[in-house]
């Protein structure tokens, strides 16, 4: 098992749903699926196809060409035996081959989202995915393709029941399919294709086995249903191309399939790309251009079980022309709109914080805004995001997270109302969109007032000294949420020096933009100067106080200081991040010490630590059950969003020297590791560093797309 590749991809659209598996072709993941749908985008994510195992037989010799992990510890069929290459680029695309015959298939999830100004009425939405497989070889061959299919929440596993039922309407070249139970009616979903004859034979498969959730001392167990099997004859050059689509009651509805399928489908994906992404430069971006020579990335991944295949090859080398790569720069911002989705809750636009697992979070999305939307100039993006989440705000705080339709949003977070506010100045300096400010500015207000007086979780300022401070049980509401069995990892109640630089810089905004809207606005002017005011004699205030953080036995800044006043001098990089904001009321001095500190015992190639090693509470691996996982989770791991913050705080206070940090080791974690074009959510603490948590992190990419962008937008 170990010498299979279990590196992984991943497709998305739009919309929540989302398609994912790796190299070998062997699931590895509960959350590995081809059609994993969001049925209330982006919630409700439920596993419909799981893959589709095929077979090709030539001259009665049969080549069974899945893989798949059992419970048994068996590894079978072994089809990674015959797989000679994988590109990712433009699409997933594995080729097989073996002596006089060559197989390849591409994946596609077409963008879902139909935006309500194209249809005329609500938005629409669609879930499907497309795959093709087109034959080379000598001779006529049979193709079998057997789909394997469940319906299911896509955080838990299926399991065969004698009440669980696969019903299957057959139609021409389609098949219209639905679980149902005694108690429950499954989703409605269609599997069609061009060519072949199918025939249904309904069987349960037992015992797959998922060894990334062993890994994780989680469930690994699943059964999936296959409802029969198409069979279809191909001649050399021929290609047979099936979709699986999410009914939304609508009657039949038939794709017209044929071998040009999926090139459009790139063809239309590559064209919304271009228009997103237009106004970005293409001389610094790639934005519709292929390099011309060398290769940024190698977008054919040599399979590392194909043994004699490609030797036996020769003869089929122009099956295939590998595309150009497509500039990484590009391909950075491909992958953060990944991230970009609908929530039809609210009918607004949402970040995903990290596949394949999280939803959409409040702070994750601010934090990510910058890089995902006003680096690449998305500004009615970052408009969008911004009113999505100021429109909740309440109490004088910004949601956490949304809930599906009928629920109310979580505020658990102290610092989402923050992030709004910096990110909200970001933006306007970015854009200089006063109207926005006008409509936007009684937020800040509120958010202003929330704070003051005190707002849930006994969330308030200290009037004696003009800090935020926080005090309530069993929860965690800075970015160190780790909670284990209702007690927090790092509880950090009180006053956290992140949160008090935010609200530094938030008093800071709100200073700037009470003088600037008495010039751009029609707003009581007498009412805007005391705001400016008020602002301006609390800045002073929470200046003087923010000193109170500096820790001259250690050079670095106290993480937080508890409502009893004792202060923690854990070595964490939440004073890095208060370095880097926009505003910054620390000295060069104390910068200067801090950074020191910080690329000393927090910087490593992927990120900084969380914990300093030499702390006693430091954990240096990220591995075990999920009460070990989260025990390291903020105390050691390395988080490689934090790069963003480190390289922003040196380049201010150290400006004339060079940042010390080499993004190649990211670059090719980015290309090559983990999930193929995208950047995981941590690392161990210890090296060599191994990628761990969600395969995809929005603010990892967000920063490292902001870093790109930094020459323009700093």
């Amino acid at each position: 098992m170990d010498d299979l590749d279990r590196r992984e991809w991943l497709l998305t659209n739009g919309l929540g749903s989302f398609a994912s598996g790796t190299v070998c072709d062997a699931h590895t993941r509960t959350y590995h699926g081809w059609l994993i749908a969001a049925l209330e985008p982006p919630g409700q994510r439920t596993l419909l196809l799981s893959r589709i195992d095929a077979s090709l037989e030539i001259r009665g010799q049969v080549f069974d060409l899945g893989t798949n992990f059992w419970t048994s510890g068996a590894i079978a069929p072994m089809g990674y035996r015959f797989l000679q290459s994988f590109q990712v680029d433009p699409v997933p695309t594995w080729t097989w081959n073996w002596n006089h015959w060559r197989l390849r298939r591409r994946l596609i999830m077409p963008y879902g989202l139909i935006p309500a100004q194209q249809t005329g009425e609500l938005p629409q939405f669609h879930h499907s995915v497309l795959v093709d497989y087109r034959y080379e070889g000598i001779e006529p061959a049979i193709l079998n393709l057997r789909p394997l299919i469940g319906d299911r929440i896509f955080h838990y596993q299926q399991h065969a029941d004698p009440d669980l039922e696969f019903v299957q309407l057959m139609e021409s070249q389609c098949i219209l399919l639905q679980a149902k139970s005694p108690a429950w009616v499954g989703t409605s979903w269609q599997l069609s294709w061009s060519q072949g004859r199918y025939q249904p034979d309904g069987m349960w498969y037992w015992g797959y086995r998922y060894p990334e959730e062993t890994d994780r001392g989680l469930s690994d167990r699943e059964d999936l249903y296959t409802p029969g099997v198409l069979t279809t004859t191909l001649n050399p050059g021929d290609t047979v191309t099936l979709e699986a689509r999410v009914r939304n009651g609508e009657g039949l509805s038939l794709m017209m399939l044929d071998a040009q399928t999926l090139d459009r489908a790139i063809a239309e994906e590559q064209q919304r790309l271009r228009r997103i992404f237009g106004g970005v430069g293409s001389r610094e971006w790639g934005v519709g251009e292929q390099e011309s020579e060398g290769r940024s990335q190698e977008s054919e991944v040599r399979s590392q079980e194909s043994g004699d295949a490609e030797s036996n090859s020769q003869d089929l080398t122009s099956f295939v022309s590998a595309p150009l790569p497509t500039p990484l720069p590009f391909r950075l911002l491909k992958s953060g709109d990944r991230f970009i989705v609908h929530r039809a809750s609210i009918d607004g636009p949402t970040v995903i914080a990290g596949y394949p697992w999280f939803n959409d979070w409040g702070r994750d999305t601010l934090i990510a805004l910058p890089g995902l939307a006003l680096v690449s100039k998305r500004y009615d993006l970052a408009k969008g995001l911004l009113k999505t989440f100021g429109q909740y705000c309440q109490q004088g705080l910004i949601p956490n997270a949304f809930p599906d339709a009928g629920t109310q949003p979580f505020y658990n977070s102290i610092d989402a109302a923050l992030w709004w506010i910096e990110t909200l100045g970001l933006y306007l300096e970015a854009t200089g969109d006063w109207a926005f400010l006008v409509e936007q500015y009684p937020i800040v207000g509120r958010i202003y007032k929330g704070l003051m007086a005190g707002t849930w979780y006994n969330i308030r300022v200290d009037a004696f000294d003009g800090l935020v401070t926080w005090d309530a049980p069993n929860v965690a509401l800075t970015w160190m949420d780790a909670v284990v069995k209702q007690e927090p990892v790092t509880p950090r109640r009180g006053k956290a020096v992140e949160i008090n630089a935010l609200w530094y810089s938030a008093l800071c905004w709100a200073e700037k933009w009470a003088f600037q809207l008495q010039q751009h606005s029609e707003m009581d002017s007498v009412a805007l100067v005391n705001q400016a005011r008020r602002y301006s004699s609390q800045i002073q205030q929470v200046k003087r106080s923010l000193q109170k953080f500096w820790n001259p036995a250690q050079s670095y800044l106290y993480d937080t200081i508890a409502p009893d006043d004792y202060p923690d001098s854990s070595i964490r990089p939440n004073a890095v991040i208060a370095l880097s904001l926009h505003h910054c009321g620390f000295s060069e001095q104390v910068g200067q010490r801090v950074l020191q500190i910080a690329r000393d015992r927090l910087l490593t190639p992927y990120g900084l630590r969380s914990l300093d090693p030499a702390d006693p509470q430091y954990v240096g691996k990220y591995v075990g059950g999920i009460w070990q996982r989260d025990r390291a989770y903020h105390q050691g791991s390395v988080w490689s969003w934090l790069v963003g913050p480190f390289i922003r705080s040196w380049q201010r206070f150290y400006p004339d020297q060079p940042v010390p940090f080499d993004w190649q080791p990211l670059i090719e974690h980015f290309e090559q590791q983990a999930c193929f074009d995208s950047m995981s959510e941590i690392f161990d603490g210890d090296p060599p560093h191994l990628p761990r948590g969600a395969i995809a992190q929005a603010w990892s990419v967000a920063e490292m797309i902001r870093y790109w962008g930094m020459g323009s937008e700093g």
